[in-house]
Parts: C-alpha cells; structure tokens; sequence
C-alpha cells in the first residue's frame, strides 16, 4: 500500500504474473480522476523495454484498476537496501547496466514529450531478467514544450 492506493499480484492469462494498481477515486474530484486514469493512458502508449508494460485499466466500484507486467526483483530502493544490510556493494558492470537502461528509459518517454516528474530509485523496478524498467507514472506530465514547461517541483523532493 502507499499514498496512492494499493497493488496486489494478480494472475494473468496462462502463468502470467500481473500487478493491479488500484487508485481509490471514489472521493476524488474531477480532475484527480482525470489525473489517475492518465497514468494508465501515458502506460499504454509505452513500448519500450525499460518501461514497465501496460497491460489494461478500468474503473470499478470506485477504483480505478491498473493492470501491468509484475515485476520479480521488486524495486530499486529495495535492491540497495538489501545489499547495504547484507554489507556488499552492487557491482560497478551492475550499476552501469542499470543506469544505462534507466536513461534509455527516460530519453524514450521524453522523446515522447512526457517528464516522469518523480524519477527515484522506488519508481524503477527489477524485472525477472534482472533488467530495470521505469513505472509509477502517476504524476507524469505530458507537455508541448518539455524544457520550458519543466519548472515546478512535484514529487518527491
């Protein structure tokens, strides 16, 4: 659970692992709903492979369901936290793979003149490859101008 609402692991067709985001929009204005079934819509037209797959969204009972890839290794936050408790160090050829996919992630989604707006290791997640692959797009902002509409702050500071 988090500010947003919740996710839970639901099955997916076959042996397919899916999570549902569920955004409790019962309470919710106009425009906040409007801004949570965004999410679902920047997610659909995502096809990237460091961008977490969308798979569907619907409202119901007022929630409004998110239905994507899950993804095994959990988030980043997690995978640093761990290797800090453990006392080991993530392998520099590690960390480089993952910035790198991270970037080409970010360059995706900005080259379709969207700013994620909450980029932090919690929002990228470890699929069961072991690759990283940007989601919670929540707070994303699609824009005209990229650059100069950039400006305020929102997210996590």
């Amino acid at each position: 659970e988090g500010s947003f609402g919740k996710a839970i692991l639901v099955q997916g067709e076959g042996d397919a692992r899916l999570v549902c985001k569920m955004v409790d929009v019962s309470q919710a204005s106009q425009r906040e709903v409007a801004d949570a079934v965004k999410e679902g819509k920047l997610l659909a037209a995502f096809k990237h492979p460091y961008v977490v797959r969308y798979r569907e969204s619907f409202i119901d009972s007022g929630w409004l369901c998110i239905v994507m890839d899950f993804c095994e290794g959990g988030d980043l936050t997690k995978q640093i936290e761990m290797a800090k408790r453990r006392g080991q160090r993530i392998p520099e050829d590690q960390v480089l793979k993952w910035l790198t996919q991270a970037l080409l992630a970010l360059k995706y989604i900005h080259d379709k003149h969207v700013l994620h707006r909450d980029l932090k290791s919690g929002n990228f997640f470890l699929s069961g490859s072991g690759n990283l692959e940007m989601g919670d797009f929540g707070i994303a902002k699609v824009l005209s101008c990229t650059a100069a509409c950039a400006k305020t702050q929102i997210g996590t500071p």
